[in-house]
């Protein structure tokens, strides 16, 4: 029996869902063309099988996943990790945190941020740079009217350019409707092998 994890974790979970993913094998033609595109390009997991049951959503969802968060150009790779963990930390999506804090720490060759972010969640005190994408991801995810033209300033203080703030904002809102997707569909869980979203 596995247990669901309610605290953040940079080691990656099992997702188990609560309704069954298609099965790959018996999946029809349509099911067959979405599950082409996986996010990142991966294996095909649990989460984009279980997705799978409305083709047409998933159609879109992975190529627009894929396209916020690995498209060239724009905000950096660890910038949109940081974003979507960020977005996740707020939403206490363990699952989403974990994957993307992995994914963040493999980038900047670096645990140190996410721990700080996993211990201290808003109250985080990290580099200029990184305090800013923070800031920004958390008030984006607790409620978008709290950023604030001064928000945007801020980042534009760190080095972003407006281009990387629009990416920014993709990754945060990317996120807080996949948190969201995700409480409803499974659990984060101790055992089995990982699933990536």
């Amino acid at each position: 029996m596995s247990d669901v994890i309610h605290d953040f974790t940079t080691d990656v979970p099992v997702w188990r869902p609560r309704v069954t993913p298609v099965n790959f094998d018996e999946a029809t033609s349509d099911q067959r063309e979405a599950l082409k595109v996986t996010p990142s390009n991966t294996k095909v997991s649990d989460y984009v099988l279980t997705l799978a049951h409305d083709v047409e959503i998933l159609k879109e969802r992975s190529p627009l996943f894929n396209a916020i968060m690995y498209n060239r150009g724009g905000l950096s790779r660890t910038g949109r990790e940081l974003g979507a963990t960020a977005a996740s930390v707020v939403n206490h999506c363990i699952y989403c945190a974990a994957v993307h804090a992995s994914r963040y720490n493999k980038l900047a060759k670096s645990g140190e941020v996410m721990k700080g972010l996993f211990e201290d969640g808003n109250n985080v005190r990290l580099d200029p740079y990184n305090q800013a994408i923070v800031d920004f991801a958390f008030k984006l995810s607790k409620s978008p009217p709290e950023a604030t033209p001064d928000d945007i300033q801020n980042l534009r203080n760190v080095g972003l350019s407006d281009e990387q703030i629009v990416d920014l904002i993709l990754s945060a809102a990317l996120f807080g409707w996949a948190n969201r997707l995700m409480h409803v569909l499974g659990d984060p869980v101790t055992t089995g092998s990982a699933d990536s979203g």
